[in-house]
Parts: C-alpha cells; sequence; structure tokens
C-alpha cells in the first residue's frame, strides 16, 4: 500500500513539475506589449472589484508574471501601506516588510527583489501571483509552498487574491490538503469569487 502511495505521490510532483515549466512557457510567449496591457487590464479590474485595503501584501513581478504594481500607488494614497513577502526562513511561513517608492530592494536567495529595510506588517488582504490556476480557486505555484503555509499560518487570514493571465488558466490543478484556496482570480478577463 505504501508503495502504490509513493508512486502516486512521485507521478503527482513530476506532472506538477511539468506544469510549471508549461506555465512559464506560455507567459514567455506574451510579446512585451501583450504583457504590458493584460496587466494593465488586472489593475483596472482590482480597482473595480476590491477597496483598497488596510495593509496590502504584492509580490515582485519574476517570471513573466502580471505586473500589478500599478495599482499600489492608487491605494497608498486612498491610505493603504504596503508590503512585499520576505522569506525569512526556508520551509517557514512568509513575513512581510513595508514597502514604499524609496525601499531599498536586494534580491533574496530566490532572485525575488525583497525590501533590506522597514517596518514588518500584517497584510489583510494579499495579492498572489498565479504560475498556474483553476476556476475552482486554487494556484499552481512554483513548488516551495511558501504561500500555503503563509495563509494557513496568518490569523485573521487576510484576503487572498491571485493575479494571473487566461493563457495560464487549468481545468484542475489536482489541489492536494494543504493547498489553500484563494478567494478572489483576477485575469485580463475580470475578477471572480471561485465556484
Amino acid at each position: 500500500m505504501g508503495e502504490v502511495s509513493s508512486k502516486a505521490s512521485e507521478d503527482s510532483t513530476a506532472w506538477k513539475q511539468a506544469l510549471r515549466r508549461d506555465m512559464a512557457t506560455r507567459r514567455a510567449t506574451l510579446t512585451a506589449d501583450e504583457h504590458a496591457a493584460a496587466s494593465a487590464r488586472i489593475v483596472g479590474h482590482l480597482r473595480a472589484a476590491l477597496r483598497p485595503p488596510r495593509v496590502v501584501a504584492f509580490c515582485w513581478p519574476i517570471k513573466r508574471e502580471p505586473d500589478v504594481r500599478a495599482i499600489i500607488a492608487p491605494w497608498r494614497q486612498a491610505g493603504s501601506r504596503a508590503a512585499l513577502p520576505v522569506v525569512v526562513n526556508a520551509g517557514q511561513p512568509l513575513a512581510f516588510r513595508e514597502w514604499s517608492g524609496t525601499t531599498p530592494l536586494q534580491p533574496d536567495r530566490y532572485g525575488i527583489p525583497t525590501p533590506t529595510a522597514g517596518d514588518w506588517l500584517t497584510p489583510d488582504l494579499i495579492l498572489l501571483p498565479l504560475n498556474g490556476f483553476d476556476a475552482a480557486g486554487y494556484r499552481l505555484g512554483y513548488g516551495g509552498g511558501y504561500f500555503d503555509r503563509t495563509l494557513a499560518a496568518l490569523t485573521p487570514r487576510p484576503l487572498a487574491v491571485g493575479v494571473g493571465f487566461e493563457i495560464n488558466r487549468l481545468p484542475d490543478i489536482r489541489p492536494e490538503a494543504h493547498d489553500q484556496r484563494l478567494d478572489w482570480i483576477v485575469t485580463e478577463a475580470g475578477a471572480f469569487k471561485p465556484r
């Protein structure tokens, strides 16, 4: 019985690794103009669907993810504070450090620009990049599990808003028990609550 379970786990891991590569390849096909236009539409849908939060956490765009930084300035002008995730310890939940346009950033161990100074904040809304996603509200990340651990650990749980491109929509990402469901998904096609 254990051997069958181990084989299924290996198959699932290999499937997700191949899927992660495919999702990145799909985004790489977008021209700079297509990427910018789709990112701008996502920002417009975020503005229409959500109120400025007390503290918004967002991710610096990497690997051709949507660039939603344009939502941060108007939300900050409306009184929100903004934060970027920081990997404090491998395998642990993320922490969030305040960000403004002048905050010094330095690449972390994964090459992601990360604040080197600033207050630690607790977000009430997190904009999570979607490497892949399904209509049920589950996201395919990069395999580290950081956001799943973080959402499970934060109390109260922040609003989890996935931001991604329609080319990364999947029929089913085969969520596992630890996968955290998103509250909203926002793409260039619109904003919706998972069914």
